[in-house]
C-alpha cells in the first residue's frame, strides 16, 4: 500500500491509533491496520451501503464499534491495487479530496 501511495505527493503518512495513517491535507483517507485490514474513511451515506460489500465491516477500535464513516476493509477484499484504489477514491471522495487516480481521462 505504501509504495501505491507514495507516488501521491499529497498524501503524508503518520502513525495514528496503532496504524499506519494515509492522510491528504491533514485528512485520514486510509490506515494500515494488523493483519492487513484496511481502514477506510467514508461519509455515513457511503458507509452504509459499503458495509454490505463482502469482507467489509463497521471499524472497531479496542471495544468500541466506531460510526458508519469508518471501515474495516478485510484483505480478501483487496486482491489487487484497483481494489486499492477504489477504497483510495471512496476515501477521497468522502472528505472532499477527490482526485481521479483510475488513471482514465
Amino acid at each position: 500500500m505504501r509504495a501505491l501511495l507514495s507516488a501521491d505527493i499529497e498524501i503524508e503518512e503518520r502513525r495514528m491509533f496503532g496504524t499506519r495513517a494515509f492522510l491528504d491535507d491533514g485528512r485520514i483517507l486510509l490506515g494500515a491496520r494488523p493483519g492487513g485490514v484496511l481502514l477506510v474513511r467514508v461519509d455515513d451515506e457511503n458507509g452504509a451501503a459499503l458495509v454490505t460489500r463482502a469482507g467489509v465491516a463497521r471499524a472497531v477500535m479496542g471495544s468500541r464499534t466506531m460510526g458508519s464513516g469508518w471501515l474495516d476493509v478485510s484483505p480478501e477484499a483487496i486482491e489487487d491495487d484497483s481494489e486499492l484504489m477504489f477504497w483510495l477514491d471512496v476515501a477521497r471522495e468522502s472528505t472532499g479530496s477527490a482526485t481521479d487516480t483510475s488513471g482514465s481521462d
